[in-house]
């Protein structure tokens, strides 16, 4: 089951739970998501310091639709990965890519060497903005068999940086040194991920590309990818900004290619991805299901439920203004698609 260790308050009123146990199927913000792929999305926290003004999860301090966050067990979280690797013959890759940043978590490190020990997983790899890296970090990753490093840089211009990441402290120099650092003294592999916000950093994207190029970023996989801004439900939505539909950006993004005359798209078997049978989920829509509320989600009207029955243990999200937890309700399924679970309330058990 499932279990608190330990909370906090953070951020003012904000709840941290240190979590441990199963089950970490069924929620968006942490576990383990398959979406029928060799690459599984792993999430073992929830947290970010930064304030990035184009979000899409509202991370950081300043959020104003969180409600809680979580930090899990490296032991529960790795079991749970390799649970659903072995299910899919293994070969997967284990991408720690989180709705906050991966470096708060305190277990990165034995983390990536337990997943890197395991004959199910191929390649492990770490998304971030860049802001907590350290040399000793990156050493110690480097240590544990960590063989990439996802790293969203989205300006070359120092005040621009603070700016599209919300704070007044990121050291952009200080990311460049460190991403140099990787290319030229470690064996983990560096791809860049800027992100484009039109009208913004349009300019600004080009040269990341081109510097991306320039260090020698892309030992193994893809050097660099353009990633598209996008408004979502508890997102940040930038005044003024209307987000390019994904027609035009692919369409632009193929007059950059041509423009600077180098590559920013690839395909699934450059990336080394294919598609894989997905870890069964027991549950369909319609299907009416019992579960005991947790915990409040992550955003604010949401709730954490435990489904546990027959079919197996399950988490799902409960979209409710007001429902107490420890409860069990009766419950229908309205979505479960890539097997993370939305069910509304029908009644009180």
């Amino acid at each position: 089951m499932l279990e608190i260790v330990k909370q906090t308050i953070i951020w003012g009123k904000r709840k941290l739970y240190f979590l441990r146990g199963s089950p970490l199927y069924g929620y968006i913000g942490f576990g383990v998501i398959d979406r029928g792929t060799n690459v599984l999305q792993v999430r073992p926290t929830t947290l970010c310091p930064l304030n990035c003004i184009f979000c899409s999860v509202d991370a950081g301090p300043k959020s104003k639709n969180r409600t809680a966050e979580f930090i899990i067990d490296h032991l529960s979280i790795y079991n749970a990965t390799i649970q659903v690797a072995k299910y899919k013959g293994g070969g997967v890759e284990a991408l720690i890519d989180t709705i906050g940043e991966p470096f708060t978590y305190p277990h990165l490190v034995d983390l990536v060497k337990l997943l890197k020990n395991s004959v199910f997983i191929r390649s492990v790899a770490v998304e971030t903005h860049g802001a907590l890296l350290s040399k000793e970090i990156i050493n110690k990753l480097e240590e544990a068999g960590l063989d990439r490093i996802n790293l969203s840089i989205d300006t070359l211009d120092k005040e621009k940086a603070k700016y599209l990441q919300g704070t007044s402290w990121y050291n952009l120099d200080k990311v460049i040194e460190f991403a140099e650092y990787i290319v030229k003294n470690t064996k983990i592999d560096l791809h860049v991920t800027p992100v484009w916000v039109p009208g913004i950093n349009d300019e600004d994207v080009i040269n990341v590309v081109k510097w991306a190029y320039k260090i020698g970023a892309g030992k193994k996989w893809p050097p660099v990818t353009i990633q598209k801004y996008n408004v979502h439900k508890y997102g940040r939505k930038i005044p003024g900004i209307k987000p390019l539909t994904w027609s035009s950006f692919w369409r632009k993004i193929k007059e950059i290619e041509e423009e600077i005359g180098i590559r920013v798209t690839w395909t699934m078997d450059e990336w080394g991805m294919r598609r894989t049978k997905k870890y069964p989920c027991p549950y369909n829509i319609g299907d009416k299901i019992i579960t005991e509320v947790l915990f409040p989600g992550v955003f604010r009207g949401e709730y954490i439920g435990v489904i546990k029955d027959r079919r197996g243990e399950w988490l799902v999200t409960i979209p409710a203004r007001r429902i107490k937890i420890g409860t069990q309700y009766v419950a229908e399924i309205i979505s479960n698609k890539d097997s993370l679970l939305i069910a509304r309330i029908i009644g009180k058990l």
